[in-house]
């Protein structure tokens, strides 16, 4: 029904703010993931909030980030139209490296927000490259979301070996400087595969965090990055100290590829030629009395059940965070 602005995003966090629950920012990089969510928020009647990072933009147009951005971006407006509930779309981990890009993105209002990664630089530069992007953004209603501290892992090309805490009164002083609508903190998560149980949160961090900046006025919404492997009860601690967006991609990619495998090994017979027959597609086997099963390896036919395996995903991370029957446009 609507691709939501930055201003309708920023009401958005608002409302999770006032009312103790919390938003999952998903990754995508292709249509199948991005229609499995949006059939999940729109069964829980949640607001959506899209990621794309660097390498998916890159991956969706054939190496170009541009085009593969743009692509995203109008698929992403175009479907929003169709489900009851507000979308958004934010650039996830774009660093100093993508200001072309991230230009490309405010001027053609291609974004809701922009997640800038300035965090494996020192204080000072990131402060100087994260306000540098608020005041390109300027005007434009678009939100900027900035990072400070270091999350351990890899995420596209942004990668810690060690993990580096938020410290609360830096935050204010990072707020201040920057500018910056949300702000990204480190309390011990990690990108990629990493199981909650082994994931030592410092919850006190990002409670000390959230009330200084409110001690000085500042109700920033904040990020947490690297929370696929959180458990469900980590997921509401985090919530109510503070913490307002969870960034999620591992989960999905991985019931991506489960779904893939367990569907191509159980019909590995209508696919894979039998012993005894040359393995030689040209022809699609014609010198052979075995014949493929187009019905089972036709991709829409995974692709529809990697959707439904993301839709049952995304509500599963939905009711974690509390965000359904919440959607911005029943206030309207």
């Amino acid at each position: 029904m609507a691709f939501f602005n930055g201003e309708d995003l920023r009401q958005v966090y608002k409302k999770a703010q006032a009312e103790g629950y919390g938003l999952m920012a998903n990754n995508i990089a292709e249509t199948n993931v991005l229609i499995g969510l949006l059939e999940g928020y729109a069964k829980r009647c949640s607001d959506l909030v899209i990621q794309v990072s660097p390498g998916a933009a890159a991956f969706a147009g054939g190496g170009n980030r541009t085009t593969g951005l743009t692509i995203l971006s109008y698929t992403i407006q175009q479907l929003a139209k169709y489900y009851p509930i507000g979308v958004s779309l934010n650039l996830d981990h774009f660093t100093v490296n993508d200001m072309p890009l991230i230009k490309q993105a405010i001027d053609g209002s291609l974004v809701s927000s922009i997640m800038i990664d300035a965090s494996r630089e020192s204080f000072e530069e990131n402060v100087r490259i994260s306000h540098q992007v608020v005041r390109m953004a300027k005007g434009s209603g678009i939100l900027i979301e900035a990072e400070l501290g270091k999350i351990k892992g890899m995420e596209d090309e942004v990668a810690s070996d060690e993990a580096f805490y938020t410290d609360p009164e830096e935050a204010v002083e990072f707020i201040k400087r920057t500018e910056a609508d949300l702000l990204a903190i480190s309390i011990g998560t990690q990108h990629g595969v990493s199981k909650g149980r082994d994931v030592v949160l410092q919850t006190d961090i990002a409670k000390r965090i959230h009330e200084r900046l409110e001690e000085d006025s500042l109700l920033i919404p904040l990020v947490l990055h690297g929370t696929s492997g959180l458990l469900a009860q980590q997921i509401q601690e985090i919530i109510h100290c503070g913490v307002c967006k969870l960034n999620k991609d591992t989960r999905y990619q991985y019931e991506y590829a489960r779904t893939a495998h367990d569907f191509y090994r159980a019909h590995t017979s209508s696919i894979v030629p039998p012993s005894g027959v040359e393995d030689n597609s040209s022809g699609l086997f014609s010198e052979s009395n075995w014949t493929p099963n187009k019905s089972d390896f036709d991709p829409r036919v995974v692709g529809k059940l990697v959707r439904a395996k993301i839709t049952e995903t995304a509500i599963e991370l939905i009711d974690q965070a509390g965000s359904a029957n919440h959607t911005l446009l029943r206030e309207g």
